[in-house]
C-alpha cells in the first residue's frame, strides 16, 4: 500500500458524536479520530461534537467545538470556526437523528458555510426516503467532495433512488480493532463467566435489535447444551431510555422468567471500553444478531465481531448479507427463533465447521483494521485537495439567512416563567413584577403552550415540560365541558370571571391546542392536548368573528399536520376558510382589500389563515386573497424610512379615515412575523423572509421612536410603542408575542 506524505494534510475536522456520549456514531468517530491521528500530527485533527443534552459531555481535548443539536445558530458558528481555523479538509458523520432539525436539516447550514473540502461518511441509506431525507442527501451530495460509504448496498441505493452517480461515491469498510485471533473461553474466568459455551449480543438495546427473537430460541439451544450462557452486553439506547424508561430491557426480563431461562440469559448493563467488548467477543463462541430489519446497510457490532473471528449467526439484513457472503457466518430468517436455535445448536456440536467460519470472518477483518480504514480515508483526502475542487457558491438566500440567524438574539424564557405560578401564566406585570391583580386568561395560557412546544420541538429542553403542562391545564380546566365553550379570565383566587369566553378567545384556545399536537414533548401531553381540541370544535362554525376563524383555521392547520387524514375536521377547515373568504370577498374594495371597514388587532392572522387553508385545502383563490391582504398590510404598515410602523391600537385603521400611529402592539409585529414565515415557505419568495426581519427589528428598536421593545435583561418584552415611548410594563401578550416571533425567526432558518 501507498505511503502517505504527511504533509499533504495537516489539519483536519471530524464532525460527528464522540465518547463518552453513548451511541454507535460516538464509538466510530472516536476510534477513527484515533487512528487518523497516527498518521497526522494529533494537535491538528479535531473534533465538532454533537450535544444532545443541556449539560453536554466531559470531552477529552480533541474535541474543540460543540454544537447544541438543536440550536441553529451553533451550525453557522461551527462554520465560521472551521474556516477561521483554516482546517483543510472536513470530515462529516452523518446519521439523520443526530443532528437538529426535520429529519437533521441543520447540518446542511453547517455543510454549505465551509470553505474546504467535506467527505461525507453516510451511515444510513434509505431505500424510500421521505422527500425531505432524500433532499438532505442530494444537500450533502452537492457541498461534499465524496461521499464515503460502508458497503456496496449503499452505492447501489445512492444510485437507483437518490440518483447519484457512483463516481461520486467510495467504498471504506466500517473499521475494526486491530486484534489476535484467541480461543473462545480465553476471557471466561476474567470476565466472571462459568459457562463453557457463550453467546452474545452487544449493543445498545432497543426494539430493533430483535432480541426477543434470540431469547426465545434459548429453551431448544439450553435443552441441547445445558452449560450454555447467553450475555446480551450493553446498556439501554439513551433515546429509549429517554423516551420510555428501562421498559424494554425489564419486557425482555420478564420473557426471560417466563421461559424458565434465568440461569441462562443474563444482562451486562453497561457502556464497555474497546478493550472490555474485544474481550467479551473473543471468549465468546457464538455473536447471535437477531435484527428485524432488513433495511440497514452497516452496523459497527457485526463488524466487531467479524473482526475478532467469532462465529456469527445473524438476520439477513443488508450489511449483514454482504458482510458474510462466504462463509464468514450462518442467516436465518427475520423473527424466527426455531431458524436461529437451529443453526446456533448446529455450530456448538459442530468444532469444525465453526471454527472455519470463525477464521473465515478473521481473515476477512484484517482489511477492516482502522489503520487500514484510516489510510483509505486520506487516499481520498489527498486526492480531493490534488484536485482543488471549488465548492458550489453559496446563493443569496443562503448568505442572507446566515445573516438573519447570526443577529437573532438568544432565546431567553425567563420572564415569561417569572409570569408563570402554579395555577398558569399571569395575565399582566408592574414593569418586570406579576401584578396579581388582573389574574389569568386562556388567551395567554394559549400563547404561552404555544411557546413551550415550539421551544421543546427547537431546543429539545425538558425543563420547559412542566410549563407546557402547566398552560394546557388551564386551558383544560378553562373548558367549560357543558356549553362546550371556554371561559378566558380568572381572578387571582382562581374564580372564574364568566361562563363563556369571547369567540376570539375560543378561537385562541384552539390554535394553541392545534399547536401542542403538533409539537407535543410527550404522548400524554398530546393525547389530553387532542381530546380538549375535539371537545372544542362544535361551535366554531358558528362564530362571525372573523379572528376566531382565523385563530382556529391555523389550529387547525396544526392538527392536520399530524392527523390529516381526519375528514371530519378537513371539512371544518373548509367551511370556516369559505366563510372567512367570503367576508373579504364581499368587503374589498380596489383600495381596501379586507374583510373589515377597521384594521384593528392581530390583522395578519386573518391573511394568514387563508393562505394556510387556500395553500391546503387547496383554493387558488383564497390563497391569492389571502396574499394580496397580506402584500397590503405590509405596504400601510412600512414606514417611508422603510422600517415596521404598524397601526396603534388607538383608533386603528378605519377605512376612509386615517392611520392611528400609537399605541402600536407587539401582537401586531408577531402576527406579520408568524404569516411571513408560512406564505415564504409556501412560495420560497425570499422578500417575506426580509419582511421578517424587518418585523424583528421592531422589537428591538428598527421603529417609529427608535426604542427596544424587548428587555435583553429580563427576557420580557414591554406593552407597548406610545408617542410619548413606550409602556415599560412587561406583561404577558406582550413577552409571550415577542418569544413566538422569535422562535419563528429561529424555525425559518430550517425550512431553506
Amino acid at each position: 500500500m501507498t505511503r502517505f506524505k504527511k504533509q499533504k494534510v495537516s489539519k483536519i475536522a471530524v464532525i460527528g458524536n464522540h465518547l463518552p456520549r453513548q451511541c454507535g456514531i460516538a464509538t466510530f468517530t472516536t476510534d477513527l479520530c484515533d487512528a487518523l491521528s497516527i498518521e497526522v500530527n494529533n494537535k491538528n485533527l479535531i473534533t465538532v461534537a454533537m450535544d444532545d443534552r443541556p449539560e453536554g459531555y466531559n470531552y477529552p481535548d480533541r474535541v474543540r467545538f460543540r454544537i447544541r443539536a438543536n440550536v441553529l445558530a451553533d451550525y453557522f458558528h461551527a462554520a465560521d470556526f472551521l474556516n477561521a481555523n483554516s482546517f483543510q479538509v472536513a470530515i462529516l458523520e452523518h446519521e439523520y437523528g443526530i443532528f437538529g432539525g426535520k429529519h437533521g436539516s441543520h447540518i446542511i447550514k453547517l455543510i454549505k458555510g465551509l470553505q474546504m473540502p467535506v467527505l461525507t461518511n453516510l451511515h444510513t441509506v434509505l431505500k424510500e426516503p421521505s422527500d425531505e431525507q432524500k433532499h438532505i442527501i442530494h444537500e450533502l451530495a452537492n457541498y461534499s467532495e465524496r461521499l464515503l460509504v460502508m458497503s456496496k448496498k449503499a452505492i447501489e441505493l445512492l444510485d437507483s433512488a437518490y440518483g447519484i452517480s457512483r463516481d461520486k461515491v467510495v467504498l471504506i469498510p466500517h473499521g475494526i480493532p486491530n486484534v489476535d485471533f484467541k480461543d473462545p473461553g480465553i476471557y471466561n474466568e476474567q470476565l466472571g463467566i462459568k459457562a463453557s459455551s457463550v453467546i452474545l449480543t452487544f449493543g445498545l438495546l432497543s426494539p430493533a435489535k430483535g432480541l426477543e427473537t434470540m431469547i426465545k430460541a434459548m429453551p431448544r439451544i439450553v435443552k441441547e447444551d445445558p452449560d450454555v450462557l447467553y450475555i446480551i452486553l450493553g446498556q439501554t439506547h439513551p433515546h429509549v431510555k429517554e423516551a420510555h424508561g428501562d421498559a424494554y430491557r425489564h419486557g425482555l426480563q420478564q420473557l426471560i422468567n417466563q421461559l424458565g431461562m434465568e440461569d441462562h440469559i443474563v444482562f451486562h448493563n453497561y457502556f464497555v471500553s474497546l478493550d472490555a467488548l474485544t474481550q467479551y467477543l473473543q471468549t465468546a463462541k457464538i455473536y447471535a444478531v437477531p435484527y428485524i430489519a432488513k433495511e440497514q446497510i452497516t452496523s459497527g457490532t457485526l463488524a466487531y465481531a467479524v473482526g475478532c473471528g467469532t462465529a456469527i449467526v445473524s438476520t439477513p439484513f443488508w450489511y449483514a448479507e454482504e458482510l458474510l457472503a462466504n462463509n464468514q457466518g450462518i442467516l436465518v430468517p427475520f423473527n424466527d427463533p426455531d431458524h436461529m436455535a437451529d443453526a446456533i445448536i448446529h455450530l456448538l456440536s459442530n468444532e469444525k465447521e465453526l471454527q472455519s467460519i470463525r477464521k473465515a470472518a478473521y481473515k476477512l477483518g484484517r482489511s477492516m483494521t482502522w489503520d487500514q480504514v484510516a489510510k483509505k480515508h486520506l487516499n481520498v483526502i489527498n486526492e480531493v485537495i490534488s484536485h482543488g475542487k471549488t465548492r458550489p457558491k453559496k446563493s443569496l438566500t443562503q448568505i442572507k439567512s446566515y445573516r438573519i440567524i447570526d443577529k437573532l438574539p438568544v432565546i431567553d424564557l425567563s420572564h415569561m416563567k417569572v409570569l408563570t405560578d402554579d395555577t398558569g401564566i399571569l395575565q399582566h406585570a408592574k414593569y418586570t413584577i406579576p401584578d396579581y391583580n388582573h389574574g389569568y386568561c386562556v388567551d395567554d395560557n394559549a400563547r404561552a403552550l404555544i411557546i413551550a412546544c415550539h421551544y421543546y420541538t427547537l431546543r429539545k429542553d425538558k425543563s420547559i415540560i412542566p410549563f407546557a403542562q402547566k398552560y394546557l391545564s388551564f386551558l383544560y380546566y378553562g373548558f367549560n365541558f357543558e356549553n362546550g365553550r371556554f371561559r378566558n379570565f380568572m381572578s387571582y383566587d382562581r374564580k372564574w370571571l364568566e361562563t363563556v369566553g369571547s369567540e376570539d378567545s375560543h378561537g385562541r384556545a384552539l390554535w394553541g391546542l392545534g399547536i401542542a399536537i403538533q409539537h407535543a414533548p410527550s404522548d400524554g401531553l398530546r393525547n389530553i392536548a387532542l381530546r380538549l381540541f375535539l371537545d372544542a370544535l362544535a361551535p366554531i362554525e358558528s362564530f362571525s368573528s372573523p379572528r376566531a376563524m382565523a385563530f382556529a383555521i391555523i389550529g387547525l392547520h396544526a392538527y392536520l399536520s399530524v392527523y390529516g387524514g381526519d375528514s371530519n375536521v378537513r371539512n371544518i377547515r373548509t367551511s370556516i376558510a369559505e366563510k372567512l373568504y367570503k367576508l373579504f370577498i364581499d368587503n374589498s374594495k380596489p383600495d381596501w382589500p379586507w374583510c373589515e371597514d377597521i384594521v384593528a388587532y392581530a390583522n395578519a392572522k386573518l391573511p394568514h389563515a387563508l393562505i394556510l387553508a387556500g395553500q391546503w385545502i387547496p383554493n387558488p383563490g383564497m390563497f391569492e386573497m389571502g396574499t394580496k391582504a397580506l402584500q397590503w398590510l405590509m405596504d400601510i404598515q412600512t414606514a417611508s424610512e422603510g422600517h415596521l410602523s404598524v397601526i396603534g391600537n388607538g383608533n386603528w385603521y378605519k377605512y376612509g379615515g386615517e392611520k392611528s400611529s400609537f399605541d402600536q402592539q407587539p401582537i401586531e409585529a408577531m402576527s406579520l412575523i408568524d404569516a411571513y414565515i408560512d406564505l415564504y415557505k409556501a412560495r420560497k419568495d425570499t422578500k417575506w423572509l426580509k419582511e421578517s426581519d424587518k418585523c424583528l427589528g421592531w422589537f428591538l428598536g428598527r421603529n417609529d421612536q427608535n426604542i427596544p421593545l424587548y428587555d435583553f435583561e429580563s427576557g420580557g418584552c414591554k406593552d407597548g410603542l406610545g408617542s410619548y415611548g413606550v409602556n415599560e410594563n412587561q406583561g404577558a401578550e406582550s413577552t409571550l408575542a415577542w418569544l413566538i416571533a422569535l422562535l419563528r425567526m429561529y424555525e425559518s432558518m430550517g425550512s431553506h
